[in-house]
């Protein structure tokens, strides 16, 4: 009797086997298929008809969890998508039209929160896109068209800082302002066709520290404010060095000669004035100078290695180890340039 079960249930299962998988005489896949991998582990199942998948169609991971579920409302064509990690997360959903992202996606991350959301038109972003923090807060909000950002933009800084812009086609035009969790502005300007063009502000704790002149994305000025302890700004293509003084205080120098002391800390100006033009030539000094006036080193009297400054200040400057390091990259560059933009490096 347990002989004849066994032999029955294995002609069930064979006959199950038949059932499924099957093709007509066209060569078009009929009815439940079930694809497994060398290991047996099944890849996908779902049904087609003609050829065409319908209903539901499930994609797995190795070890068996889902992968891609696939609701199919029209066979072959629009189906409701949703992809999972291998610990059954759900990590995004959205709809297909002919293979093409259509309509509403959203992305999740591994805890279920919503991360992302954002609009699709036949395989294209179109439509309002939203990031959230991880706490659900808004991160940013802007909009696409045919694959483009366009509209209006918003992003979040810090708690309840923002920056906010317009874009059109790809590149921001107009007005971009940044405030910050204070509600205090930090910084405005204008963009052309996605270039900063003409001039831009920034503020620290509500107070104009920078003004800055653009034109379509080139810097043609910058200016700091400096506290004499009237307010005066000047270009920093004007100063040729800067030194503390004290702690609280620092001096400037200016093409033109005159010294000016600045009534707020070194490192407040150091970080007005930026990197591009200057250079820090001694950290534990805190000596900056612009960079175009450094010449090479010669040696002072006692021998100790000098910058060589066009023009000279009235005080030497001894560079550190990083300061000789840029002074030795800078070498390098003006012998590649000599040399016609080609360079031997193992010579």
């Amino acid at each position: 009797m347990k002989y004849r079960l066994l032999v029955l249930a294995l002609m069930l299962v064979g006959m199950a086997c038949q059932a499924q998988n099957q093709m007509d005489k066209q060569g078009r896949k009929q009815g439940r298929w079930v694809k497994t991998d060398k290991q047996g582990a099944k890849i996908y199942e779902g049904t087609f008809v003609d050829d065409q998948e319908t209903g539901t169609f499930t994609y797995y991971y190795p070890n068996g969890t889902i992968r891609i579920k696939n609701e199919y409302t029209v066979p072959g064509k629009i189906c409701k998508h949703e992809v999972y990690d291998k610990d059954g997360h759900l990590l995004a959903k959205g709809n297909f039209n002919q293979k093409n992202r259509d309509g509403r996606w959203e992305f999740f991350s591994e805890k279920g929160n919503l991360i992302k959301y954002t609009h699709y038109k036949m395989g294209v972003r179109h439509g309002m896109q939203v990031i959230f923090t991880p706490n659900g807060d808004t991160a940013e909000v802007c909009n696409w068209n045919d694959n483009h950002r366009h509209g209006r933009w918003w992003k979040r800084i810090g708690k309840q800082g923002f920056i906010t812009a317009t874009y059109v086609h790809g590149g921001i035009e107009g007005r971009l302002v940044e405030y910050d969790d204070n509600n205090q502005l930090v910084q405005e300007g204008h963009y052309t066709k996605g270039e900063r063009n003409g001039m831009w502000k920034h503020y620290e704790n509500g107070q104009l520290v920078v003004k800055e002149r653009w034109e379509m994305g080139y810097s043609k000025d910058r200016q700091v404010r400096l506290l004499l302890p009237e307010e005066r700004f000047v270009s920093i293509y004007d100063i040729y060095y800067m030194a503390p003084q004290g702690k609280k205080k620092a001096i400037v120098y200016l093409s033109d000669g005159t010294k000016l002391i600045d009534e707020e800390p070194a490192e407040v100006l150091y970080g007005h004035v930026g990197n591009s033009h200057f250079t820090l030539a001694n950290r534990e000094a805190r000596i900056m100078v612009a960079t175009n006036l450094i010449v090479g080193t010669t040696l002072d009297r006692e021998g100790r290695e000098i910058l060589s400054l066009d023009p000279k200040p009235d005080f030497d400057v001894f560079p550190d180890q990083d300061c000789m390091k840029m002074l030795k990259s800078l070498q390098l560059q003006k012998q590649t340039q000599e040399a016609g933009g080609v360079f031997d490096f193992e010579k």
